[in-house]
C-alpha cells in the first residue's frame, strides 16, 4: 500500500491529524444529540460503551461539548469525571509523544 516510509508519514501529516480530530469530535457530538432524542422518545438508546469509545478515538471535546449542550449524561458522574478525564489524558499524551 506504502511504497516508502515518506508515504506513511504524509498519511499521519499534521493537517491530516487536525482533519481527523475535527471529524471524530463532530461525530461525537452529534451522537451526543441522537442519543438525547431518542431518551426524550423512549426508543432504543446508543450504549454508553460505545459514547466512550468516540471520547477515547479522539472525540472527547465533541463529547463534553455536546454533553452540556444537550444537557445529556450529565448526572451521572461516569460522564461528567470520564470525559474530561479522558481529555486530559490525551492532552498529556500528545505532549509526551511531542517531546
Amino acid at each position: 500500500m506504502f511504497n516508502s516510509a515518506n508515504g506513511l508519514a504524509n498519511l499521519f501529516s499534521i493537517q491530516n491529524i487536525i482533519i481527523y480530530v475535527v471529524i471524530i469530535n463532530l461525530i461525537t457530538f452529534l451522537v451526543m444529540y441522537i442519543d438525547k432524542r431518542k431518551a426524550k422518545k423512549g426508543s432504543f438508546r446508543i450504549s454508553e460503551k460505545a459514547l466512550f469509545i468516540l471520547a477515547l478515538i479522539g472525540g472527547s471535546i465533541g463529547g463534553i461539548i455536546g454533553m452540556y449542550k444537550f444537557r445529556h449524561k450529565t448526572k451521572k458522574k461516569i460522564f461528567t469525571i470520564g470525559f474530561p478525564a479522558i481529555l486530559i489524558f490525551q492532552i498529556i499524551a500528545i505532549i509526551v509523544y511531542s517531546l
